[in-house]
């Protein structure tokens, strides 16, 4: 396993966290989150999805045609998530249940297609493989954190295990404003400690010049970016091979004058 695999599995679990870094993923963050459990089956199943999208989309990117990336995206993505579907509902009937309607909702879930846009779609398979794995362990750990707390304290158990009574629940946190709480506490938290978050300016601004939403950045607009990005790439190669060039120069010529100083 090489540096740049393991750099981004660290990114996609802390440093680019999908969920408390990034922002993304909020309907199922905020929807199945009312237990750990819902939490776990979520996660996972997204980075299932995540792992294989990667893969396919990167061992693709030089076949599949730009202009219509978009949809070879979609048509991967939704087929990877059938597959999963169909397991969960063979394998984990309770789970399947419980998820409902949001696990064929993973197909539009724009932390899948954001990664195969921005990083998928250029670069390796192994490096895109592990940003898949990182950012579904990301995703997965979040949610987990935000179903532990709804869950303890909306039904005071963990993992379905109670040992609350009954009396000190605060059944708010297993309905949907239960998640708006939790969600904006764990940000002030992250600001608080000045942890990297998306809401304390402390995420570096993406250098692409349409700002980095690559989720919403289709068609013509997103062919323009990319001609941009080629251009300033191309330019940068020039100008440090000059730069190399002119040092090889200044070098030699430094190697002449001695020499003649030598001779004298």
């Amino acid at each position: 396993m090489n540096k740049k695999c393991m750099e981004r599995l660290f990114n996609g679990i802390v440093k680019e966290n999908p969920t408390f870094i990034l922002m993304l993923g909020m309907c199922p963050t905020l929807a199945v989150t009312t237990s750990a459990v819902n939490g776990v089956g979520m996660g996972l199943s997204t980075t299932v999805v995540l792992l294989f999208s990667n893969m396919l989309i990167s061992a693709l990117r030089n076949i599949i045609p730009d202009r219509v990336r978009i949809p070879a995206y979609i048509v991967v993505v939704a087929t990877l998530v059938t597959i999963v579907q169909l397991l969960l509902q063979a394998y984990v009937p309770s789970l399947y249940s419980a998820l409902g309607i949001y696990i064929p909702l993973i197909v539009v879930n724009c932390i899948i297609l954001g990664r195969a846009e921005s990083y998928a779609s250029k670069n390796g398979v192994m490096e895109s493989t592990f940003d898949g794995i990182g950012m579904g362990l990301g995703f997965t750990i979040a949610l987990t954190c935000i179903g532990l707390v709804r869950e303890l304290l909306g039904s005071g158990a963990i993992f379905g295990y109670t040992f609350i009574p009954e009396d000190f629940h605060i059944s708010i946190f297993v309905l949907a404003p239960g998640a708006f709480f939790v969600l904006s506490v764990l940000t002030a938290l992250q600001n608080k400690f000045k942890a990297p978050s998306a809401t304390n300016g402390s995420v570096p601004p993406s250098k692409l010049a349409c700002g980095g939403n690559c989720a919403s950045c289709t068609g013509s607009s997103c062919m323009s970016n990319h001609e941009v990005l080629q251009a300033k790439k191309k330019q940068m190669e020039e100008e440090a091979l000059a730069a190399k060039k002119a040092q090889a120069v200044k070098k030699e010529a430094e190697a002449k004058n001695a020499a003649s100083r030598k001779d004298e």
